[in-house]
């Protein structure tokens, strides 16, 4: 199967369960794989052809800026279901969502998602 990888894509989201992680939006990292056919792209050399990759991160850099989850699990799970839901061309979806700055003996904590589309 083909794929797309996107990795370390910034993006802010109000996240967190204390009141202090309420305040601000905070920063966050995806690494995302999108596999679908890109054979016929590959033939073409033509743009129209393909997952358009700069929207699929304009995609994510929007849901993540307007959500106000409590659990990087419940941002992480909606984040593969408004791809799935805008790229029907995407037959599976892998998001890892990190959250750097959490733990200061940690260098990172993250979940990772991986899903199908629903036919």
């Amino acid at each position: 199967m083909d794929k797309i990888h996107i990795e370390r894509l910034e993006v802010l989201s109000l996240i967190g369960v204390y009141d202090w992680e309420r305040k601000n939006q905070q920063r966050l990292l995806l690494d995302i794989e999108l596999q679908a056919d890109l054979s016929v792209a590959a033939q073409s050399d033509n743009v129209n052809d393909t997952l358009n990759y700069a929207l699929v991160a304009q995609k994510l850099i929007a849901v993540a800026k307007d959500s106000e989850f409590k659990l990087i699990e419940a941002l992480a799970s909606h984040l593969v279901d408004s791809l799935l839901q805008a790229f029907p061309a995407v037959e599976n979806v892998r998001l890892k969502l990190s959250k750097p700055d959490i733990l200061a003996n940690a260098k990172n904590v993250a979940v990772e998602f991986s899903r199908g589309q629903r036919r």
